[in-house]
């Protein structure tokens, strides 16, 4: 036949004994759909030739669907497998049976222009030996074949490991005693495998309660050349495994509950998802050479302003300014909640702001301006302007030891920041420090901030005007997570009744009322702890003491910051005191005015007027 020459003869039977050959040509003599695949992580079984043995354990990875979709993998198609990966599914006293996944192929041919099956090729034997030799294959003399119960160096799914023993059914056995499986491999079919994989994240310890019961649980994120995978873990697993796991090491994984994925909580390509049980065992893998590094996508800052709503990305920045760590209740549940707005900057000559929430807030090194990567930030929006913030499945690191995040932050440091004064979250789209609109007291006012059901934001330049300095701090539960106003019961006790409980001490905390101004009109604003402290530049402890022991002292502090202009970003809510209506404004950040950042603003602002220098 005129087309014999064209197919790598014999190298299926090779490539099932575990060699490694380069880049061996095969025809497509029919496919089939896996039965249970989703939309978005079907699979695709071949039935494939060499021209001397058929097979039809031949899978696509699923980033080649779209290839048999569009019909490229029709019958007679001769393609060249130019990248693959095997997996052990059986092995007995005759041998093993493998699954051989594709991962990257070129058509060579295709069946329209073939039109017939080249040769006459046999099935090949449902079990291959482990160490026989080849069968006529003209491939590669330097296939590196199986000898010694050994497998080759190629595949990064057929290393073993040197971990300790782990148990199972059968009695004590090794995880180095099995090859390992593709992610892409497993099925709710399969209970004996083990997977190499790197963690691409790790959520926090998060609980939950129900009819059922209560608990906690964390997840994490899998991935290994073949696929991703999503693995939770709950109530004593959690304990076990939550200190063990690291984000970017390597791990064995074996014995875990696979079951459909939900979709509503991952966007993850696999249509399982993995549950750890009691005989779920994790060990380190030390030999991560043939793993595949977490790969990263990055989107110019500038380019989120045109992302749709709950999209996901991977941003990296500089941390240009963050805000104070603000405090409310959730009314859903009453829990105590913390959120953190930051400013991240980039080459793009862009700003966005990110919303990290509880631990992520108050451990964030805000003066250290450091790198920022986020893997999976998802895209939200409000007013028109766009921000970002993490999810279950997102990652963020502070700055990694990557080259592009040491090229931002050399950008940053020298003067590439002062570039940036365009925000994605502004609704404006006017440049600030802030990803919040600019607006005057005026215009707040006309426009009835504050008036909806939600709270609104805006920011102004702003002169304090005046401070009520004698009602500055309350004295509050010692309680580290309460900052409930005590009542002093005259007897050394300070009873606290959120906490339901007296003690002998307390704590000063900040609740300062001050007038602010700008061109256009006056208002009231009410600054809480961590902003006070930041603005006057002393404790709400030392704040206290001086109000209580040397007022002198204390009205020295507050006129630190008398007749100074800030750059505030104000939250404004009208709420209702009996029968009145009154307008609510509390002040989120405060920051001295940068001159060379403002008059960008205003700048640009009267260019915008009056349309001078828009070329």
């Amino acid at each position: 036949m005129a087309y014999n020459s064209l197919l790598t003869k014999g190298c299926i039977g090779d490539i099932m004994r575990g060699s490694e050959l380069d880049k061996p040509v095969v025809q497509i003599l029919g496919s089939k759909r896996i039965a249970g695949g989703g939309e978005q992580s079907e699979r695709y079984r071949l039935l494939i030739s060499d021209g001397q043995n058929l097979y039809s354990f031949a899978m696509l990875a699923t980033q080649l669907n779209e290839l048999h979709q569009t019909g490229k993998l029709s019958e007679f198609t001769v393609i060249r497998i130019d990248r693959y990966i095997t997996s052990v599914v059986n092995r007995n006293e005759r041998g093993e049976k493998r699954v051989l996944i594709m991962l990257e192929l070129t058509v060579i041919k295709t069946g329209e222009s073939i039109g017939e099956k080249i040769g006459n090729p046999q099935p090949l034997s449902d079990n291959i030996s482990a160490g026989g030799g080849s069968s006529g294959s003209t491939a590669s003399a330097g296939a590196k074949a199986e000898t010694n119960g050994s497998i080759s160096n190629g595949s990064a799914y057929q290393n073993r490991t040197n971990s300790a023993n782990t148990s199972s059914s059968a009695g004590n056995m090794s995880l180095h005693d099995h090859l390992t499986h593709p992610i892409s491999s497993l099925s709710p079919y399969q209970n004996k495998w083990v997977i190499k994989a790197r963690v691409m994240s790790k959520s926090a310890i998060r609980s939950w309660s129900n009819a059922k019961g209560e608990g906690k649980l964390f997840s994490m994120d899998l991935m290994d050349e073949s696929g991703e995978i999503r693995v939770t873990a709950f109530k004593e697993q959690c304990d076990k495994f939550y200190d063990v796991i690291e984000v970017d090491k390597v791990y064995y994984i074996t014995k875990c509950q696979l079951k459909p994925a939900n979709k509503q909580y991952s966007t993850l390509k696999n249509d399982y998802e993995m549950t750890m049980t009691n005989d779920t065992v994790i060990h380190e893998c030390k030999d991560v050479s043939s793993m595949p590094e977490i790969q990263y996508n990055f989107v110019p800052i500038s380019q989120i302003a045109n992302m749709e709503p709950n999209c996901m990305l991977d941003v990296i920045g500089v941390c240009k300014e963050a805000g104070e760590i603000m405090q409310f209740t959730a009314k859903s549940s009453g829990r105590e909640l913390k959120k953190r707005e930051i400013t991240m900057v980039d080459s793009s000559n862009a700003a966005v702001q990110l919303t990290l929430w509880g631990e992520d807030a108050q451990t964030f090194p805000a003066s250290t301006n450091p790198v920022i990567l986020v893997k999976g930030a998802r895209v939200t929006e409000f007013g028109g302007g766009k921000s970002i913030g993490l999810v279950g499945g997102s990652v963020m690191k502070l700055n990694p030891d990557i080259e592009v995040a040491h090229k931002m932050r050399g950008w940053y440091d020298n003067g590439g920041c002062e570039s940036v004064v365009a925000s994605v979250s502004t609704r404006t789209g006017a440049g600030t420090s802030y990803a919040t609109e600019w607006m005057t007291f005026h215009e707040s006012k006309e426009r009835n901030l504050g008036d909806g059901d939600k709270p609104d934001y805006f920011q102004v330049k702003a002169l304090v005007h005046n401070i009520k300095s004698g009602s500055a701090v309350y004295k509050a539960c010692p309680q580290q997570d309460c900052n409930k106003k005590v009542i002093d019961q005259d007897n050394g006790q300070y009873r606290c009744e959120k906490c339901n409980a007296e003690f002998p001490t307390f704590k000063y905390r900040l609740l300062v009322n001050m007038l602010i101004g700008d061109w256009t009109s006056n208002r009231w604003i009410t600054v809480f702890t961590d902003l006070a402290e930041q603005m006057l530049g002393k404790s709400s402890q030392e704040i206290g003491e001086s109000l209580e022991y040397n007022k002198e002292e204390a009205e020295k502090i507050f006129s630190t910051i008398s007749f100074k202009s800030f750059i505030f970003k104000l939250r404004t809510k009208v709420e209702t005191y009996g029968d009145q209506r009154r307008n609510k404004t509390t002040a989120v950040a405060a920051t001295p005015v940068r001159h060379q950042e403002y008059n960008a603003y205003l700048i640009k602002n009267i260019q915008t007027l009056t349309g001078i220098g828009k070329n």
